[in-house]
């Protein structure tokens, strides 16, 4: 019976009345900037995307991951769903305040990347700049005193126990190269 045309009209009581929607019509992702947008912001020394939201836009200052722009963030009660570029100055002093001096705003001490110097003992939050120069410290302090680490550091070879025989030769090659000039 497959194609036949029904010649019989529909009872009243099934057809389905055509109802409004309950709720009104959404723009499609139409957003309205502000004044006052920045498209890029300074902040700890790097240049921070303004059209990212804040969480992801932090992780652009080395040193800052996604944890820790998301506790920082909440730190400082700001919506995650904000644009960078949408915060006003005392927020951006906030977030600098908070990321300098974590454990003054009780983020836990396991969270940060610095732990238990081997200068002072002390366990901070190295970002940016500060970040560079304490790496740089202690591949010096390794060579210095000789560790395993610090000696293939200076010999310029794989230093996290990866295989050498076989990989990685043109890129010895050349800087031995580069270094007899």
């Amino acid at each position: 019976m497959v194609g036949r045309v029904s010649l019989v009209a529909e009872p009243a009581s099934c057809q389905v009345p055509q109802r409004a929607p309950s709720h009104p019509p959404r723009a499609m992702s139409l957003q309205f900037q502000s004044q006052n947008f920045q498209h890029i912001l300074r902040m700890c020394n790097t240049n921070v995307d303004g059209r990212q939201k804040v969480m992801f836009a932090l992780t652009a200052i080395r040193g800052i991951g996604r944890r820790i722009s998301n506790i920082v963030c909440k730190k400082c009660d700001i919506d995650l769903n904000k644009r960078a570029g949408e915060l006003t100055t005392d927020e951006v002093n906030k977030i600098v305040a908070v990321v300098s001096n974590p454990l003054q705003f009780k983020i836990p001490s396991w969270m940060l990347n610095r732990q238990r110097c081997v200068k002072d003992g002390k366990t901070s939050q190295k970002f940016a700049n500060f970040l560079d120069q304490a790496l740089r410290e202690d591949i010096e302090r390794m060579k210095r005193v000789r560790l395993h680490k610090g000696l293939r550091h200076y010999w310029g070879v794989r230093v996290r126990g990866q295989h050498t025989k076989t990989t990685g030769r043109h890129r010895a090659f050349a800087a031995m190269a580069t270094g007899k000039k």
